[in-house]
């Protein structure tokens, strides 16, 4: 599918300011829309909003259906009478500059109880009918998680493969037994679901009647802590006791020398297209609900996949696998029709990838700081696009633009000084610069580009050092924290954007 000409910004909600330690779905998302539109952008994109597991990541939720939680906004609760400007004064003073997810969660939870618990007491019935009406639409993944939740929390958070066999295995008898046992617990989160959504969809309102577009990712493995994989095990490799026999990842890459092993456990694809791919086009509905644009994370895999040996320590000793390829994608547009998707092509790329990605039409991803480190030649280039891609100066995988001209760090364990110094040579050479404002070069350079689609991190356009970078892929620490303050976004920058917006054909025609 063809996008329009346009540009966005690249921001996940974590990273939104508020006095709540974490990005909300409150009045600084509202406020950032509100930039947006102000500065000539027709897209936002966000990164995955599913509730956070291992390490934090997005990446590794515990379901890929449901929405973080800790991303409701208080200050809206309190606005519809479910806590009081007493509770919300009773919040700890959290870091603004970062996200300590376990202090959130600490912090936030006893409210978010106490929330559910006067919506019991104290709801409309307007309320509790939108309520159960949610609970009823979406009961095909709701109950499974919010029973999976519960399930957690009464095995003090272990893995679900390590709970005792009955329940491990979703027998019956012990599935009744729980529900009944838990029937408080698993209501609680399923209030949490609703008003996860509830907020959200009033947030995608907002951005839709400014003509904004929402860009959201769908990961292509769910997390073995999952209930994805506790309800649907039969869909993924996993050994009688529901450990993986092969786990997800990449080899070698721009990123890490010995690959990246993302420990995911990998889908049983015959098996999943004997039941006509129905997960994924339910993961694909729910998702095209949610956001404008969907983009396909780690697109190769569906063509090939990386599969490693359970238990091995890094990603180097594994071998590539046959994807379901075009079958899925048929039975997607079969069933859902033609769906505007990003691919995201990146890493190791073969033509058999690009000839999928080309079938369907999918505009493919190309990122700036990936153009410069073999010459003329690359891909990422440019003066090589054609006009159906989406062009970034970095994604939340990068460093920023100003951490990698200035540390060249992006591949720091790949890449040996004397390459790192002639990336950072050619780069000023095509740009025509001195780096001394390397953001904004590699922002004009995107947006001029025939691209259709031009999209920026926010810590690129606030010109922000390695600090700031989002994630480092093969670490688990210090990655999805940092946010930035609402003082950042100037008059200044907003103007600069704008400009750069209209000069190069990207803003909307009631901004020109």
């Amino acid at each position: 599918m063809k996008f329009p000409r346009s540009s966005g910004i690249l921001l996940h909600i974590t990273s939104l300011p508020g006095p709540y330690g974490i990005g909300e779905l409150g009045e600084e998302a509202y406020r950032f829309v509100d930039f947006l539109e102000s500065a000539g952008q027709q897209l936002w994109q966000v990164l995955p909003l599913y509730p956070i597991g291992f390490g934090n990541s997005p990446y590794h939720p515990y379901s890929v259906f449901a929405g973080n939680h800790l991303l409701i906004s208080l200050n809206k609760l309190a606005g519809d009478g479910l806590l009081t400007r007493a509770d919300l004064e009773s919040m700890p003073v959290s870091p603004r500059d970062r996200v300590d997810y376990g202090a959130v969660l600490g912090s936030k939870t006893p409210l978010l109880k106490k929330a559910f618990e006067n919506f019991r007491n104290q709801a409309s019935p307007e309320m509790r009918f939108d309520f159960q009406s949610f609970c009823d639409g979406n009961s095909y993944w709701l109950d499974d998680y919010a029973l999976f939740m519960a399930l957690k929390n009464a095995h003090g958070s272990a893995v679900w493969n390590t709970w005792e066999e009955d329940i491990r295995k979703r027998g019956l008898e012990a599935l009744q037994r729980w529900e009944k046992e838990l029937t408080l617990e698993i209501e609680y989160h399923r209030y949490l679901q609703f008003q996860f959504f509830k907020q959200w969809f009033e947030l995608k309102k907002y951005c839709n009647d400014r003509c904004i577009k929402l860009i959201g990712d769908v990961p292509i493995y769910v997390a073995l802590d999952s209930a994805d994989a506790w309800s649907h095990a039969g869909m993924f490799y996993l050994d009688s006791s529901g450990s993986p026999t092969v786990v997800a990842g990449v080899p070698p890459d721009y990123f890490s020398k010995t690959g990246q092993l993302w420990g995911n456990p990998l889908y049983r694809w015959r098996v999943m297209g004997k039941e006509g791919y129905s997960w994924w086009i339910e993961r694909i509905r729910a998702a095209s609900t949610m956001v404008d644009i969907i983009r396909l994370d780690h697109f190769r895999g569906f063509e090939k996949y990386w599969e490693i040996p359970a238990g091995e320590t890094t990603a180097v000793n594994g071998r590539w696998v046959k994807g379901p390829g075009s079958r899925l994608f048929e039975a997607v547009r079969k069933e859902l029709g033609q769906m505007p998707i990003i691919a995201e092509d990146l890493g190791y790329i073969t033509p058999e990838v690009f000839a999928l990605k080309d079938k369907y039409g999918f505009p493919g991803m190309k990122v700036l700081q990936f153009a410069f480190g073999s010459g003329p030649d690359n891909y990422h280039l440019p003066h090589h696009y054609a006009q159906n891609c989406v062009v970034y100066t970095g994604t939340h995988d990068n460093d920023t633009a100003a951490g990698w001209f200035k540390g060249g760090i992006t591949g720091d364990a790949v890449r040996t000084a004397k390459e790192i110094e002639a990336e950072r040579h050619f780069a000023m050479k095509y740009l025509h610069t001195d780096g001394g404002g390397i953001n904004w070069d590699l922002i004009r350079l995107a947006f001029s580009s025939v691209a259709d689609t031009a999209i920026v991190p926010l810590q690129d356009l606030l010109g922000l050092g390695s600090e700031a970078r989002m994630n480092k892929p093969g670490t688990t620490g210090g990655n999805w924290e940092w946010r930035f303050s609402s003082g950042m976004l100037t008059e200044e920058i907003r103007n600069r954007l704008k400009d750069m917006t209209w000069v190069y054909g990207r803003a909307p025609a009631r901004s020109s």
